[in-house]
């Protein structure tokens, strides 16, 4: 990382959860280097989440904007696109709102933000029972040691490992990639045109303009034991869109696509 910190956009997706989305805030507000602003990327929220947002953006530590578009179906790119055009740091970490992280998180990822890079990490799944526990408690402690985590390697953090295995693990490989924990310098997603729209629903997304990203000479580092997040257990969303978005993801990797048509740059006028 260079001497002079980037300006941080964190941009965390929600939808209809704002019990999960308390915890995850809860966790940036412990940041030992916070975000230069918090931007919800809400996917058609009730009225719930955005009394919860604005209630808690009076106290919290740095600005929050609430970008919110109307509910007619899972359109994560979309609203993901929105934020990304509104966010005024020039990087930006993505996590979801239905994650906990590590209070090193923000400084892990500034720690490895490098120019010409983007970065993926992992996450730490919880069991259904540690999940209402934490939920029901309002609790965000969490460790390597906590029982119903269930992949406890990935919560071991280490700066070490960390900087060994950035450029080697699953390295220069669109396919190994965490929608939850990600990071991007912004003028490299406006480069590519951001998130490809025409994915809808679950699945793929996040590998299809990582493989743009790639074919466009920036290289992927992987977070191995550094910027951890803990994601709270949920039943899984639909899988109806997922063949279709492959085929997509596919494409852009067999094509060696830079650029998607359906993309964010119609939002960049309304900014102006």
């Amino acid at each position: 990382m260079k001497n002079n910190k980037p300006k941080v956009s964190l941009i965390i997706a929600t939808y209809n959860w704002p019990s999960a989305l308390d915890l995850c805030l809860s966790s940036v507000a412990s940041q030992t280097i916070l975000p230069d602003e918090v931007i919800i990327a809400d996917d058609g929220s009730k009225e719930a989440t955005t009394t919860y947002i604005q209630e808690i953006s009076m106290n919290f530590p740095c600005p929050v904007v609430h970008v919110w578009h109307e509910d007619i179906g899972f359109r994560l790119t979309v609203i993901r696109n929105k934020a990304i055009v509104k966010a005024t740091g020039n990087y930006i970490i993505q996590i979801d709102g239905d994650v906990i992280l590590n209070k090193h998180f923000i400084a892990d990822h500034l720690a490895m933000a490098q120019d010409g890079c983007f970065a993926t990490g992992s996450r730490i799944m919880m069991t259904q029972d540690l999940s209402q526990d934490l939920l029901k408690k309002k609790s965000v402690v969490l460790s390597p040691f906590t029982k119903g985590l269930r992949n406890k390697l990935n919560a071991c953090r280490s700066s070490l490992f960390a900087h060994y295995f950035r450029f080697r693990y699953k390295k220069d490989s669109p396919h190994y990639i965490k929608g939850c924990n990600m990071a991007f310098w912004k003028k490299d997603l406006l480069a590519v045109n951001g998130y490809n729209e025409d994915m809808t629903g679950w699945g793929y997304e996040d590998n299809e303009i990582s493989a743009r990203l790639i074919n466009s000479g920036i290289r992927k580092q992987y977070l191995k034991f550094y910027g951890i997040v803990y994601h709270i257990y949920h039943p899984l969303s639909s899988h109806d869109r997922e063949t279709i978005n492959a085929d997509m993801f596919n494409n852009a990797v067999e094509n060696k696509a830079v650029w998607c048509e359906n993309g964010l740059n119609k939002y960049l006028d309304r900014e102006k």
